[in-house]
């Protein structure tokens, strides 16, 4: 299996500001949904679809963010990663991307529009390669970071994964 380093050279992976971890945009649609066909929380046009390879290690994890569209989460290779899902019912559970889907690990996973995610590399992992895929198409006008005193204060159940997963 290769390393973390060369997955990143091979697939072109650079920093992902603000969230943290690795991407690279694979699919961008050329095709755009016109402000009348979005929720009216949305401004502006969208791509009707996009795409990322996204890769965690041990030095990084995807801070707790939400975004207004569905996101749909897709399991490659290395080892697992730990999510954490914070609904806007107040509930939240974690969950683990992984290949050893016996075990109750996911290949795939959609988080909902409106949903608080995080996620990291599960300890003692060298790396998780991930993709995600988003219709409408991503468009980080509509990407929210967490604020880790507001959403402990709303999720206390979580405080401690949450402290982990934010920077602020």
């Amino acid at each position: 299996m290769p390393t973390a380093k060369e997955i990143q050279e091979l697939l072109k992976l650079q920093p992902l500001p603000v969230e943290g971890g690795y991407f690279a945009e694979t699919y961008r649609s050329k095709f755009t949904l016109t402000q009348r066909s979005l929720p009216s929380d949305c401004s502006g046009e969208r791509p009707l679809s996009t795409a990322i390879y996204y890769m965690l290690t041990p030095d990084t994890f995807s801070a707790m963010h939400r975004l207004k569209g569905d996101e749909v989460y897709h399991f490659y290779l290395g080892d697992p990663a730990e999510m954490l899902i914070l609904k806007p019912d107040g509930t939240g559970e974690t969950l683990l991307m992984g290949h050893d889907i016996v075990s109750g690990m996911r290949l795939q996973h959609v988080v909902p529009g409106g949903v608080w995610q995080g996620s990291r590399l599960r300890p003692g992992g060298k790396f998780a390669l991930l993709g995600t895929t988003m219709a409408p198409g991503f468009d980080s006008a509509d990407f929210e970071l967490g604020s880790r005193s507001e959403l402990t204060a709303r999720f206390p159940a979580y405080a401690e994964l949450i402290t982990v997963l934010t920077r602020r």
